[in-house]
């Protein structure tokens, strides 16, 4: 009687403490996570303390260790079913794409919402060989944190190499406004002036530097910006 008290009590642990760290993950936000989906991230997590705490606390008895393996794994098989049932059940216990670049302007709301930096971005489109936020009609996180990206028409389709064009150079483009602070040191290694830059901005209606999300600027002077002012909510949604 006792051991089916303890097991009780295993089960008992494991359905209360998993809704707890899947609350506290969402509420983390996807960087937290990784490459794994929110709740597999969760399993992984729970057997890795599982097993760490067998292995740490001579006290703890394998069976309840082999037993709480075991409840994790049926849990993670039976949530699993439900989702591929239920569209609503994976909406609720994961995260949804959400859209971070819309023809070339940062969406810096949906980056505050899911507490992404312009230079979060950047790094993960580099890491995509892209380095002109210009050639992006799409750019959305995934619900993992990683990044997708879709180029505009124009971009993907020909390159230059394929008509034999010759292009010139100054294509990376060097971020100069970050969150409305600007970076006089780029500035100056591109051979540009503050007030060459706040002429550009006056030219494009823009008189407030806090007004300015995100500007770059390349070797050709090419001024690309990206204003605080944005829609967040990107018509139609995308959905998972």
């Amino acid at each position: 009687m006792e051991t089916v008290k303890e097991i009780l009590i295993v089960y008992g642990r494991i359905i209360t403490i998993l809704p707890l760290l899947l609350i506290t993950t969402l509420f983390m936000g996807k960087r937290s996570i990784g490459e794994m989906p929110v709740f597999d991230f969760l399993i992984v997590i729970s057997l890795g303390s599982i097993v760490g705490a067998d292995i740490a606390d001579p006290e703890i008895q394998h069976l309840h260790t082999a037993l709480a393996i075991i409840g994790v794994g049926l849990l993670q098989k039976t949530v699993s079913k439900m989702m591929i049932k239920s569209r609503l059940l994976g909406r609720l216990i994961t995260f949804e794409p959400t859209i971070v670049i819309k023809n070339g302007t940062f969406l810096n709301n949906n980056l505050k919402r899911i507490r992404y930096s312009a230079d979060n971005i950047l790094q993960l489109l580099r890491e995509k060989d892209i380095f002109d936020v210009r050639v992006v009609e799409m750019a959305f996180v995934e619900a993992n944190g990683n990044l997708t990206v879709y180029k505009k028409p124009n971009q993907s389709e020909v390159t230059a190499e394929d008509l034999g064009i010759q292009k010139k150079p100054g294509g990376f483009f060097y971020p100069v406004i970050v969150d409305g602070t600007m970076h006089h040191s780029v500035l100056q290694q591109l051979g540009l002036s503050d007030e060459w830059l706040n002429n550009k901005l006056q030219l494009k209606g823009i008189v407030q530097l806090d007004d300015v999300f995100f500007a770059s600027v390349n070797q050709n002077h090419e001024l690309h910006v990206s204003l605080n002012q944005e829609t967040s909510k990107i018509k139609p949604e995308l959905l998972h």
